[in-house]
């Protein structure tokens, strides 16, 4: 999926095509790139010398527009903030998550909003309180939410750390696992495993982290950590500085 635009790109500067570019390839001796800030994930002592690490580089998706007038009608003409529930992009068999997140809105007598481009895995009949949509940007969703629950992507995760609000995650692969886990340790997240997901399991693990003490306090301090950030021009200033050097 990727070698085609990466080596047309490499083609063009006269450089030899690479294959399998998220394995061996990957790990540059040069410079190596984290897009996530240090108080989300210290560099540990075997990372390699020449990792750098700048920020989240918040994104809303390639076609990224406002939200539907629909959603801004429910947000803003019906009630209290919602619960946002997302299985992810690349989730393929999401119907479980969203039945068990209608189930829970129910239980909680919250409102929902379920997001998924698969817009098959939503379900086909939801109560007035919860609406479906097949996408929302989340810069401009998610400071009008109550909480998200997602599946532990740190392009979810970083978005709701920036808005300020909870997050209860259901990891399931890859550095889903290690985000829930630094999510957690940062005060404003909880774990739920895929295999407890259902109704109740959800709408208590929602109940018991937004009844937490100091939870206002760490989404706000965690939300004041994106103020003075700048990843993008970071980023780029990093990668021409080892392009020059």
């Amino acid at each position: 999926m990727l070698c085609h635009g990466l080596n047309e790109v490499r083609q063009e500067l006269g450089l030899a095509p690479v294959r399998r570019p998220l394995h061996q390839w990957l790990h540059s001796p040069t410079r190596v790139i984290g897009l996530f800030p240090e108080w989300f994930a210290a560099p540990a002592a075997d990372w390699p010398e020449q990792v750098r690490l700048t920020g989240f580089p918040l994104y809303d998706g390639p076609n990224a527009h406002r939200l539907a007038p629909d959603l801004v009608h429910f947000l803003f003409d019906q009630g209290d903030p919602p619960i946002v529930f997302t299985a992810g992009t690349a989730q393929s068999h999401g119907k479980e998550f969203f039945r068990a997140a209608v189930e829970a809105c129910l239980r909680l007598r919250a409102r929902g909003v379920l997001v998924s481009a698969a817009t098959e895995q939503l379900p086909a009949d939801t109560p007035p309180s919860v609406r479906a949509f097949a996408y929302a940007p989340f810069s401009e969703l998610l400071p009008r939410a109550k909480a998200i629950v997602h599946h532990g992507g740190i392009g979810t995760a970083a978005q709701a750390l920036k808005a300020g609000i909870a997050q209860v995650v259901v990891p399931l692969a890859y550095d889903q696992p290690d985000n829930a886990a630094r999510l957690r340790q940062l005060g404003v997240a909880s774990i739920l495993s895929p295999r407890r997901l259902d109704g109740a399991h959800l709408a208590r693990t929602l109940r018991g982290l937004l009844a937490t003490p100091d939870l206002p306090a760490k989404l706000l301090e965690t939300a004041r950590r994106f103020e003075q950030a700048s990843p993008i021009d970071d980023t780029c200033r990093l990668i021409e500085e080892a392009a020059a050097g």
